[in-house]
C-alpha cells in the first residue's frame, strides 16, 4: 500500500511550521512506510507527483486554527474543510488541493494542529513540538485515523 504524508506550513512562522518539522523529523528517521512530502506553503505545486504516485492514503498534516487549546490535534473531514473557513497562511485553501487529488487518491485524511502563536521569526511553541512528536511516533503503526479524535464541525446545524 502507497502512503503519502504532506507536510504543510511555514516554518518561518513559529507555530505554522509544524507541518515542515514533522517532515524533517520522517526525513531524519523515518516511520513506517510514508513517502514523505514537505509541501511547505504552496503544497499544490506537489499535486502532479502525488498523483503520479497514485497512493491509498494521503495524509496531510497543517497548523490549523480550529478554535482549539494549542497543541491539540484532530481530523478533518476533507469535505469540511472550505465549509469551516479555517484560517490559513498558504496560497491556496487546501480543499481546492483535496478536490485536484480525488480522483487519483483512494483515501485523504486531513490532521490538523492547533497553532498557539503564528507570526514571523516567532519560535515554535512547546505544545506544538510536543503535537508534531505525537504524530511522528504514531505514524509507524497508523492504523484508520491514526487515534486521533475528530474535529467537531461548528457549522453544522445544532438541530435547535
Amino acid at each position: 500500500m502507497t502512503k503519502v504524508l504532506l507536510c504543510v506550513g511555514n516554518s518561518m512562522m513559529g507555530d505554522d511550521g509544524a507541518g515542515p518539522l514533522l517532515a524533517e523529523k520522517c526525513q531524519a528517521s523515518p516511520q513506517g512506510d510514508w513517502i514523505v512530502i514537505d509541501g511547505g506553503t504552496a503544497p499544490e505545486n506537489d499535486v502532479v507527483a502525488i498523483r503520479e504516485l497514485r497512493p491509498e492514503l494521503l495524509l496531510i498534516v497543517d497548523a490549523t486554527d480550529m478554535m482549539l487549546s494549542p497543541g491539540e490535534t484532530r481530523t478533518i473531514d476533507p469535505d469540511d474543510i472550505a465549509e469551516m473557513f479555517m484560517m490559513t497562511t498558504h496560497n491556496m485553501p487546501l480543499n481546492y488541493l483535496v478536490d485536484q487529488l480525488k480522483e487519483d487518491v483512494g483515501e485523504v485524511i486531513f490532521l490538523g494542529i492547533q497553532p498557539d502563536i503564528v507570526g514571523f521569526y516567532y519560535p515554535m511553541t512547546e505544545a506544538i513540538k510536543t503535537a508534531v512528536e505525537t504524530v511522528y511516533q504514531r505514524l509507524a503503526s497508523w492504523e484508520g485515523d491514526g487515534g486521533f479524535a475528530a474535529l467537531e464541525a461548528s457549522f453544522e446545524d445544532s438541530g435547535d
